[in-house]
């Protein structure tokens, strides 16, 4: 055992600088995170968000950032943050392979939202929060925070002007997603985030439905589709930060605060970016030319987005509390009229 004598000798001789090195680099927290999302997204959606803590927190805590597939792939995701690989992650549900009640309504759960203001007040004031932690405690996960993304449209290399463009198109979408537009003779298809892009190149994939115009270009798709659908399956994209469950209790209620704070400013920065960004290119954008089904076309995929959600309600007494929750929700804003609801 070092005595207090010995110590005090030692430090003497070593001097300050060499003591106090080492005992910060010990005592820094330091945690492993991945997103679902490549670089390019990355950039916006989550790093300035990492790279705000990491500034505030100093020598407290440390997060170092991965993106899509750089330690696992997204549909391990789960798996990793659940054993500790990870710890913590931002993906929707959907991606990641949750094994929860609550997993199906990750990503895009069709005409769930119509505008991203949508998935935050569904969850804090509507009750999703609640039912979603209850579901991740279960599992050792903590769900830290919800928020929107982008809207879902289609990117195609073909036009899309009618349902029936749809049939034969192979398609790069969200799993629940892929289901529901499975219907109308979209074939789902499943790759790793980064070979979208060659996949599109190649013929494998004959188009994306997996973000908004925004992505499209920011990722590179637009490079390599020619065609914008204005329609869209969904309003927003919901996703989530979550955390190892031992990795955030070990935490001091500060930097859990902090985390939090960072997740909220990451919420915020892309409620803005993909609003301001949908808009700005879908009139001022020069790669992807917009095409549109008609209204009156459309609304029998927004009457078959019902059929499902009572399809989805029907598989387990968790997923009905969902569903109900969409249903009251969106009555709601419909009774509320403009600007909530214009139709």
């Amino acid at each position: 055992m070092t005595t207090r004598r010995k110590f005090l000798t030692t430090a003497a001789l070593a001097g300050p600088a060499a003591l106090a090195t080492p005992a910060i680099a010990q005592s820094t927290i330091r945690w492993r995170m991945q997103t679902y999302a490549g670089a390019a997204l990355g950039e916006h959606v989550i790093k300035p968000a990492i790279d705000m803590f990491n500034k505030i927190a100093g020598d407290k805590m440390q997060i170092e950032l991965f993106y899509a597939d750089q330690i696992v792939p997204t549909g391990e995701l789960f798996q990793a943050l659940q054993r500790g690989t990870l710890d913590a992650v931002q993906s929707d549900d959907d991606s990641m392979a949750s094994p929860t009640e609550v997993t199906v309504f990750g990503g895009y759960f069709p005409f769930a939202s119509r505008y991203s203001l949508d998935v935050p007040v569904l969850f804090n004031q509507y009750g999703l929060n609640e039912i979603w932690d209850a579901e991740y405690s279960a599992v050792g996960v903590k769900h830290i925070s919800a928020g929107a993304w982008d809207p879902c449209h289609f990117a195609t290399k073909d036009p899309i002007n009618s349902l029936a463009d749809l049939q034969g198109k192979r398609v790069f979408t969200f799993p629940t997603a892929g289901r529901f537009l499975s219907q109308f003779g979209v074939v789902p298809v499943t790759l790793p985030w980064e070979d979208i892009e060659v996949a599109v190149q190649t013929g494998e994939l004959d188009g994306i439905a997996w973000s908004g115009i925004t992505e499209d270009y920011t990722v590179g798709w637009a490079d390599v589709t020619n065609y914008f659908l204005t329609n869209n399956i969904s309003g927003a994209w919901a996703g989530s930060f979550f955390a190892n469950m031992d990795r955030w209790n070990e935490l001091p209620e500060d930097l859990q605060t902090l985390f939090r704070v960072c997740c909220d400013q990451s919420h915020y920065y892309r409620q803005w970016w993909y609003w301001g960004g949908e808009a700005n290119l879908r009139v001022n954008g020069t790669k992807l030319q917009l095409t549109t089904i008609p209204d009156a076309e459309w609304k029998t995929v927004e009457d078959a987005a019902l059929v499902f959600w009572d399809e989805i309600a029907a598989e387990s007494e968790v997923k009905a509390k969902v569903v109900e929750i969409f249903k009251k929700y969106n009555a709601d804003m419909q009774k509320a009229g403009r600007p909530y609801r214009y139709t």
